[in-house]
């Protein structure tokens, strides 16, 4: 591992003492244009970003682009960054995330500057609304794209189907993140941890909302790795790629909804992956909708559960636009 001075007397950050470092995933997003008055008022940017640290970005896609409004985060190293997913839209004119990184590196290498600074796209799995922007990235110098197939995942961070319940290091220049094979949602899914935050970013497979577990088999076996995995370490968040619950016990939002004023936060608790995990294995055998508190886990959904879901998002759009909003 490199760790040279760098240029302006400027050291590499020391990302291992007194970790994990308390940060902020508290904050007010904002939730769709809405009205026309909220429309006037200004609606919203496209991307919203959020430090949680200096070293730390958390990015929301805006609902007003794609109800989805998928989180991504950049993770600063002293030698590469890592961008963890890339949102729901394609066109850089409509979601110009490409530009957004280019700035926060740009200004994270203003504090920190050093030459030769890489970054890695990766992803959290493969689903459209996670890898849509990825051929903004394309041509960018210095610049790893990881591709979305189970394959090509396995291969870059080294995950061996042999001992799948290994975490496997991946160091950002002194950041060192672990990186765990997390199937069941998708077969290329991976929760990645870090150890300067104590943040354990999970995608689509733990995440305040609807958990689609479409192989129940897989999906268990991820969820009592992550509980292990969380048991030996310090984990300050649980981080995911989407909010879909209220602030109401057991209630999401409808599948479309572009407004969500009063939304849960993001941030779940180590104590959430044994609730996931416990409520799978209690609905072993009974594929269908199993509301929890904090997410409603979608085991083995079929064409009956994602009718409901379908038929509710359409009313609610429906009611949305009777009512002018």
């Amino acid at each position: 591992m490199r760790q040279t001075a760098t240029e302006g007397g400027h050291g590499p950050v020391d990302f291992v003492s007194d970790a994990p470092r308390p940060g902020s995933p508290d904050v007010v997003w904002r939730h769709g244009v809405g009205s026309a008055r909220r429309r006037r008022n200004g609606g919203e940017p496209p991307i919203q970003v959020h430090h949680y640290d200096e070293h730390t970005v958390i990015l929301r896609q805006s609902k007003s682009l794609s109800y989805e409004a998928p989180f991504l985060y950049l993770l600063f190293g002293n030698e590469r960054a890592l961008l963890l997913d890339t949102g729901a839209t394609a066109e850089p004119e409509r979601f110009p995330l490409r530009a957004t990184v280019d700035g926060l590196v740009e200004e994270w290498l203003r504090a920190h500057p050093r030459e030769g600074y890489e970054l890695v796209v990766a992803h959290s799995h493969g689903h459209g609304d996670h890898v849509a922007a990825d051929p903004q990235f394309e041509g960018r110098a210095g610049t790893t794209v990881v591709p979305r197939e189970a394959a090509a995942v396995r291969e870059f961070f080294g995950l061996g189907a042999e001992r799948p319940d290994d975490a496997l290091p991946f160091d950002l220049g002194g950041r060192v993140l672990e990186v765990l094979w997390t199937p069941g949602h998708h077969e290329a899914a991976v929760t990645l941890y870090d150890p300067w935050t104590g943040v354990l970013l999970t995608g689509d497979t733990v995440l305040p909302g609807r958990l689609f577990a479409f192989d129940a088999e897989a999906f268990l076996a991820s969820m009592d790795r992550l509980v292990d995995f969380a048991a030996a370490r310090p984990v300050s968040h649980v981080l995911g790629c989407h909010v879909e619950m209220t602030r109401r016990p057991g209630r999401d939002y409808p599948i479309g909804a572009d407004y969500q004023p009063r939304e849960r936060g993001l941030s779940l608790g180590a104590g959430h992956l044994t609730a996931v995990r416990d409520a799978v294995a209690a609905a072993a055998g009974s594929p269908g909708v199993h509301r929890h508190p904090d997410f409603v886990l979608y085991l083995q959904p079929g064409e009956r559960e994602f009718g409901r879901l379908l038929r509710r998002g359409r009313t609610h759009k429906a009611l949305r636009k009777l009512l002018g909003r």
